[in-house]
């Protein structure tokens, strides 16, 4: 059974587009034969490998040029994806601007409105965003990538974008400042937190926008237990790192942040650990998707292929993120996904809200 079967119900599976990898088949020699036929076999084989080999570096050389990436993926971790990437694809210069999701869709609508996006790949954290761009025709199908081995259900059922790599937002706290941690959402409305909470703004962070739309939507939660959370004044921070590190530093000793800066920091030593809400687990799961304007779209569909292959989703986990693959591993220290309770919410319905969630959320927190 998938990993993902086991929490996930009702999302829309992939298209019948996704291209699939064949398999090799050859024929077995006489038996009379044997000795030669080994030797024969062996030949085959060795001449088979290099021609693959020879087959995947002239692949790799003819795609070349430069690819302009929109990301908000972390500073490191993008430049260690590039690395990575580079190292099979030498001749693709990749280059990166990189924000919070709110500041990449506003250069995007400002580009539309010049009349091209200037970017031909875009990494960034929620559905939502990805799903507005493909409605409006911006994305390009990712007809020319592989994704075989990537689970379905972070497959567009279009095929216009793909996860990359799961990120629960989580309930962070410093282990020197806070003995019992709070265990759901609602208790962080408790007075007992006023002045100790740290949040991202959903104006910036793709993720906090989502984690608004999904929080309003939830009948146990809604608008009534985000005003009394609004009434702990929390401190709001412009994205999820400034969280993590407020918390690690006992700023504020408590933080709504994604649950692998958690472990990024705590494995540095810091006094930091998580607690995974009972009550729900909200998550990205970062997105890729090549735009139509795209002047490179066959280094494009390379680098996003890279990103969900083996060695790229190898290193996501070695990033301490959880992989959309179940053949690479887990981070040390991530629970295991069916442990959790995470909430699949309506796309559609997210999609269409989480502008006003922000709104909302501002006008609240501010």
């Amino acid at each position: 059974m998938s990993l993902w079967t086991a929490f996930r119900s009702g999302h829309p599976t992939a298209s019948a587009r996704i291209r699939r990898t064949p398999l090799a088949v050859t024929a077995a020699a006489s038996a009379l034969v044997l000795l030669s036929a080994c030797d024969v076999s062996g030949a085959a084989s060795t001449a088979e490998t290099e021609g693959a080999s020879d087959a995947a570096d002239a692949d790799s050389g003819a795609v070349s040029g430069e690819v302009n990436l929109y990301t908000s993926e972390p500073e490191a971790k993008i430049q260690e994806i590039i690395t990575a990437f580079n190292e099979q694809y030498p001749d693709v210069d990749v280059e990166v601007f990189r924000a919070g999701t709110g500041e990449l869709k506003t250069r995007i609508a400002t580009e539309k409105q010049s009349g091209s996006i200037g970017a031909d790949v875009l990494l960034a954290a929620d559905v939502p965003t990805f799903e507005t761009y493909a409605a409006e025709g911006d994305l390009a199908a990712l007809d020319g990538v592989d994704l075989e081995g990537v689970e379905e259900e972070q497959i567009d059922a279009e095929n216009m974008y793909v996860g990359t790599r799961i990120i629960p937002t989580v309930i962070a706290y410093n282990t020197n400042e806070v003995t019992e941690a709070p265990t759901t959402w609602a208790e962080l409305a408790d007075p007992q937190y006023k002045d100790r909470l740290v949040m991202p703004n959903p104006e910036v962070s793709g993720a906090a926008a989502f984690n608004a739309a999904v929080w309003l939507s939830q009948p146990e939660l809604g608008e009534q237990w985000m005003t009394e959370l609004a009434a702990n004044n929390p401190t709001i921070v412009e994205s999820n790192g400034p969280v993590s590190q407020n918390v690690a530093n006992a700023t504020q000793p408590i933080g709504v942040v994604v649950d692998y800066l958690v472990r990024d920091l705590a494995a540095e030593g810091s006094p930091i650990a998580v607690s995974y809400p009972t009550d729900g687990v909200p998550y990205v799961n970062q997105p890729a998707g090549i735009f139509e304007d795209s002047d490179n779209p066959e280094a494009a569909a390379a680098f996003v292929e890279f990103l969900v292959s083996p060695e790229g989703q190898e290193l996501a986990v070695e990033q301490n993120y959880v992989p959309v693959r179940g053949d690479v591993g887990t981070p040390d220290g991530a629970p295991a996904l069916e442990d959790l309770a995470l909430v699949t919410p309506d796309y559609e319905k997210i999609t269409a809200e989480q502008d006003a969630a922000v709104a909302t959320f501002a006008e609240l927190f501010t």
